[in-house]
């Protein structure tokens, strides 16, 4: 019976309902780096960076030296590099150092633009990403800037030959920012520049001249339609476009470094070289390319490749320049007005902090469940996570609180926040390459569980750096309610603002384990309102190195007795403690207030009190009474659809 209980506990705080449904796999073809994906998740800046660079740009070991080099550019600027690589079938967003130096050696590298993306993956093979593949997963992982060296475009004779770049296809589809050094000389810009004006592809010079620059010149003999001077005009000309939702992309030229384009013209001679005897070796298509450039390294002595570094170089340092200002830029308009992503608009004045969990429950038809076979049964499917009830059931109160949490960009992330439409879930973040949070729960025919298991790593996610993006709407809260699924950072941030600004938060500590997380510091002291069973009490208890019982009593009297005297500690701080007792009911803890505890939120916090008496002047008296007095009310047979009510009454006008 105390299994059966404590499996139906768990079921009610977790709102299992029958709703049943169906998802396909995951996609597995893109994997986004770790450090990619915390940023995404934080709204910090993130830059792309293609790969063809290192797999046919330069010769080792220089294309390794650069690729890393420009990653450190890019972190410099306070952005996170996003190097997009193809590796034995999956698409990578990011790559380690093991996997760039993969890359950078192996001498049977595909050249992967749009149309080699399916090959590549069908076959498991590892390539260099062009400008086109690179933007495809850039878009696909959420990353608005790409920094490049030049993009392809209209190969000379092409009016003939119709050798179009996939660049300038995809910057006409895809809706990213491509940071660029032009396009190269050796093909035909004019064309190219019109194309892209085909396309509807906005492009702009960087800096003080609206000169088109030609990769290793700064200066093509055309223009560019229009001019940004610096990353916050480039960040507004990037928000524009993306805000409009055209679907096509913007090409920002940036001119190679004065101090480099005095080679120019050597280079220029070189190219003019190279171009001819090319085409008197019949070399055509993708690898025209890779051998003009090495032509030119071998007729420079090096200058073009010391030049195509340092335009590179400086690509990375203003992209990632303008990725910063147009993160800042993205993340105040947040700040000043909570976008509606998902769901209703709020008008509450309450935050809910804490996770989305997918639930599945397997119950048996059988008193016995047999391992390592199949058993016979039902599964059902449903949605919980403890800050979702709880926003959920405020919503459903007639209030709609702001929810922040964060789920995977899956199908289970789908699903529950369509059946979520009711909530404001506009703080839900979605993440790549994660999985939304899920729980199953095997039970037996009579409700005994079994086995539980549960994949919660996403809920980490929810960090300090992404929560402080709403800090407007925690520091104009009445109530601000978390669960114990949350970094400990993060509560500690919460409760750093709740001090500032005096805000009541409600702490739900979720199960034993987390309960000690506001404890660990002084952060607990800034909580209002507390709803631990008898076991999390404890738990609080003992992180704050206060003594708790061995064994937990049985009796109703003791249990009173002990939830009392554990109770009795955090109220120097906290306004209400509300202890479940599972059967026995719920014990509510705090102020005497007409024979029964005061559960409104305090319009000023005090700075001190006691237990007895008053705290300072004009203070309204205080007591704590033992059980079976007036100040510890035992409400029998409280059900979880009635603690929902005590969160209404928190949130009523005094």
């Amino acid at each position: 019976m105390r299994i059966m209980k404590k499996a139906s506990a768990l079921i009610s705080r977790r709102g299992i309902s029958t709703f049943q449904s169906k998802f396909g796999k995951n996609d597995s073809l893109f994997r986004v780096h770790p450090s990619v994906s915390q940023a995404l998740a934080e709204n910090r800046p993130v830059v792309a960076l293609e790969s063809t660079i290192i797999t046919h740009g330069m010769p080792y070991p220089h294309n390794l030296s650069t690729a890393k080099e420009v990653e450190a550019i890019v972190r410099a600027e306070e952005a996170t590099p996003a190097t997009v690589g193809v590796i034995e079938g999956k698409v990578h967003v990011g790559l380690s150092s093991e996997e760039l130096d993969h890359l950078a050696r192996c001498k049977s590298s595909l050249k992967v633009s749009r149309r080699d993306l399916p090959y590549a993956i069908s076959k498991g093979l590892s390539g260099g990403t062009t400008v086109s593949a690179t933007m495809i997963a850039a878009h696909r992982a959420g990353i608005p800037v790409f920094v490049t060296g030049g993009i392809g475009g209209v190969h000379r004779d092409g009016e003939n030959s119709l050798d179009i770049s996939a660049d300038l296809t995809e910057l006409g589809s895809t809706p990213i920012a491509v940071v660029s050094a032009g396009v190269k000389s050796i093909l035909d810009i004019g064309r190219t520049l019109e194309f892209l004006e085909t396309q509807g592809v906005c492009v702009a010079t960087y800096g003080a001249s609206k000169n088109f620059p030609a990769f290793f010149s700064p200066q093509s003999g055309f223009t560019s339609p229009y001019q940004v001077y610096n990353p916050e005009e480039a960040a507004k000309l990037i928000a524009s476009i993306l805000s409009l939702g055209l679907q096509s992309g913007v090409l920002l030229a940036v001119p190679i470094p004065e101090e480099h384009a005095a080679a120019g013209q050597l280079i220029e001679q070189a190219i003019q070289t190279a171009v001819t005897e090319a085409s008197a070796k019949g070399i055509t298509g993708r690898d025209v390319t890779p051998f003009i450039l090495q032509k030119v390294n071998d007729l420079t002595e090096g200058k073009s490749l010391q030049a195509n570094i340092a335009l590179i170089r400086n690509n990375a340092k203003v992209g990632s320049q303008i990725a910063c200002a147009l993160s800042k830029q993205t993340n105040k308009r947040k700040l000043r007005s909570t976008p509606d992503h998902h769901g209703k608009k709020s008008d509450s004045d309450i935050v809910v902090i804490g996770g989305i969990n997918v639930d599945f429950i397997a119950k048996g038809k059988t008193k016995t469940l047999l391992f390592g076979q199949t058993n016979p049964g039902s599964v059902c499917q449903s949605f919980g996570g403890v800050g979702r009830n709880i926003a959920d059931s405020l919503s459903r109160l007639g209030h709609t609180p702001l929810f922040i949490s964060a789920t995977g960009n899956d199908s289970h992330s789908d699903a529950v926040l369509n059946y979520c439409k009711h909530m404001n879930t506009s703080g839900v973040v979605r993440l790549q390459d994660l999985n939304t949070a899920t729980y199953c729960a095997v039970i037996t025919e009579s409700g005994e569980l079994s086995l539980g298991l549960g994949d919660m790593d996403v809920h980490q996610q929810i960090t300090e750096h992404y929560v402080s993006q709403f800090e407007n709407q925690l520091s104009s809260a009445t109530l601000v309610c978390l669960d114990g699924n949350i970094p400990v950072s993060t509560i500690d941030y919460v409760c750093s603002v709740a001090r500032k600004h005096n805000i009541n938060i409600w702490y739900e500590p979720t199960d034993s384990e987390k309960a000690c997380k506001p404890f660990l510091s002084d952060a607990w002291k800034s909580l209002s309102y507390s709803s631990p069973n008898l076991v999390e009490l404890c738990t609080m208890n003992q992180t704050l190195d206060i003594q708790t019982p061995e064994v937990l009593p049985s009796s109703l009297d003791e249990v009173l007795s002990v939830a009392v005297a554990l109770s009795r500690p955090l109220l120097e701080h906290l306004h209400c403690l509300v202890v479940t007792l599972g059967a026995n009911g719920v014990l509510l803890c705090g102020e005497h207030d007409a024979g029964s505890v005061n559960l409104q939120p305090r319009k000023q916090k005090r700075s001190c009190r006691c237990l007895d008496g008053g705290d300072s002047p004009g203070a309204k008296h205080r007591q704590l009474c033992p059980d079976g007095a007036p100040g510890c009310t035992v409400v029998p047979g409280i059900t979880a659809s009635h603690c929902s009510h005590a969160y209404l009454r928190l949130c009523g006008s005094q």
